[in-house]
């Protein structure tokens, strides 16, 4: 059975920082791969 493409966005998995393990709060047109934190510790 095909899963409508609702329910396939409706059930992947939170996007968590690499770095630091956090969940990220999503955006749309966002491609970041760390989260604030860890981006601005290695902006410094």
């Amino acid at each position: 059975m095909i899963q409508s493409p609702v329910e396939f966005f409706r059930t992947l998995p939170k996007k968590v920082c690499p770095e630091c393990g956090q969940v990220m709060q999503e955006q749309a047109e966002s491609y970041l791969m760390e989260c604030d934190r860890c981006l601005s510790k290695k902006v410094e």
